[in-house]
């Protein structure tokens, strides 16, 4: 599966998922690009899943015409330490994870 990761997500979080092929916002050169124009980059470049924190996103968006999953961390922060204890709830929720749906984690 294809994730990427948002960009106020720390990078290294990538390696949390090992199973799966994991890019960067930064890592793809679309660093300060806003959410619904990321989104749209996402599909056409083939990601399934957008990894992020980012809590204004399900009321900024209209989701189910991105074609691609998103899945919030819902974190008391975006530190690592923070979101680790939340990977292997997002791991398996991935498989069935619907295109144009946002799943939250945590909380």
């Amino acid at each position: 599966m294809r994730l990427l990761l948002d960009e106020q997500l720390p990078r290294v979080l990538a390696v949390e998922f090992p199973w799966h092929e994991v890019r960067t916002v930064r890592s793809q050169g679309w660093t300060g690009i806003r959410n619904g124009t990321l989104l749209r980059l996402a599909a056409e470049a083939g990601f399934e899943v957008f990894l992020t924190s980012d809590r204004g996103i399900e009321f900024e968006q209209n989701l189910a015409h991105t074609g691609v999953a998103v899945v919030m961390f819902v974190a008391r922060s975006n530190r690592l330490e923070h979101l680790l204890p939340l990977v292997k709830e997002v791991e398996v929720l991935l498989p069935s994870v619907a295109p144009g749906r946002l799943v939250k984690v945590g909380g």
